[in-house]
């Protein structure tokens, strides 16, 4: 068929024609995952409003933490669906949209994002590729996309669809080839809390950034809490004290269960590390929401995904000032 290219142990390279952005989007659209170009490196894209879809990025790259995604969108009208962007965000995006700029901004209520996509934190980092074909790809697909860089977690980031292959072939449903990428590192991310701070160097130099607004970017004191891929980040944890591993109930205890066990709220009955995934973050909300009776969490397995779950819920578990 045309645009489909050829198949590697079930992951198609699409081409760069009408047929294979056709069937990209669709696949996007369909909860599957798609590898695309953008003028930085391939991201490994996700709709960022399907909970499940969004696991699989995580993985499908082996990723150990729930760090924040960063959202991809054809245009800053797009963005302003899922985000508030105001101020000097509205003039950096003005002056650097579409290209390697990553703003992080409030969510936008009534988003719809999967709390996967921002880590469980209200705020979302999104971008506007200098890519004809990603944005095309991303009109296309009519949703927003979470895409990290498409390689697996610590392997060099990829900038040629063979790349992609050589880390993701079987893992992800397609790649759509577009050549090379221009820049060949990742996006710089600037967030706002409140003043403009530059949370990664990238693509874009710093100077430009600062000239454009006319004052110095901050940076991140030590300790921080920060909201952008590659940083370390204080997630979002319940009100309530979660005890973990647990094999039965304390009085008072609410369950937040794993597997055929029976449970206030469970994870996945079937014990399936994906669907724990994302549910997660909607379930710890949930808990939160009905009380602060203590929470206590089943064993979930050290593999896969449950690195992952285990670490966010170990944060979420850890003693909090006051």
């Amino acid at each position: 068929m045309a645009g489909e290219g050829t198949e590697r142990t079930g992951t198609a390279r699409l081409k760069a024609d009408a047929a294979g952005i056709a069937r990209a989007a669709a696949l996007l659209r369909a909860g599957e995952l798609v590898s695309f170009p953008t003028e930085t490196v391939y991201g490994l894209g996700a709709d960022a409003t399907d909970d499940v879809a969004v696991a699989r990025i995580f993985e499908a790259k082996g990723r150990p933490r729930f760090n924040p995604l960063i959202v991809h969108l054809p245009d800053a009208a797009r963005v302003r669906d899922i985000a508030m962007l105001e101020g000097d965000a509205a003039r950096l995006a003005e002056a650097f949209w579409p290209g390697p700029l990553t703003l992080v901004l409030p969510i936008r209520p009534g988003a719809r994002l999967s709390p996967l996509v921002s880590a469980g934190l209200p705020t979302v980092a999104v971008r506007v590729p200098d890519q004809p074909l990603a944005r095309v790809l991303l009109q296309a697909a009519g949703r927003p996309i979470a895409a990290p860089s498409a390689n697996p977690s610590g392997r060099i980031s990829p900038t040629e669809a063979d790349h992609v292959l050589a880390g993701l072939d079987g893992k992800i449903a397609a790649v759509l080839d577009g050549g090379a990428c221009a820049v060949g590192v990742e996006s710089t991310i600037v967030g706002f809390d409140p003043a403009a701070t530059l949370l990664r160097p990238g693509g874009l130099p710093a100077e430009a950034v600062e000239a454009c607004l006319g004052a110095p970017l901050a940076l991140p004191a030590p300790g921080d809490t920060v909201s952008a891929p590659g940083q370390l980040q204080s997630h979002y944890a319940p009100r309530a004290g979660l005890r973990l591993d647990a094999t039965d109930l304390s009085p008072g205890e609410r369950l937040l269960g794993f597997g055929p066990v029976e449970a206030d709220l469970n994870l996945s009955p079937s014990g399936d590390l994906v669907e724990a995934a994302a549910n997660l973050f909607h379930h710890l909300h949930r808990l939160d929401a009905d009380g602060d009776a203590p929470i206590a969490v089943s064993p979930i397995p050290e593999t896969g995904l449950g690195r992952a779950i285990n670490d966010r819920l170990r944060r979420a578990a850890a003693p909090r000032d006051g």
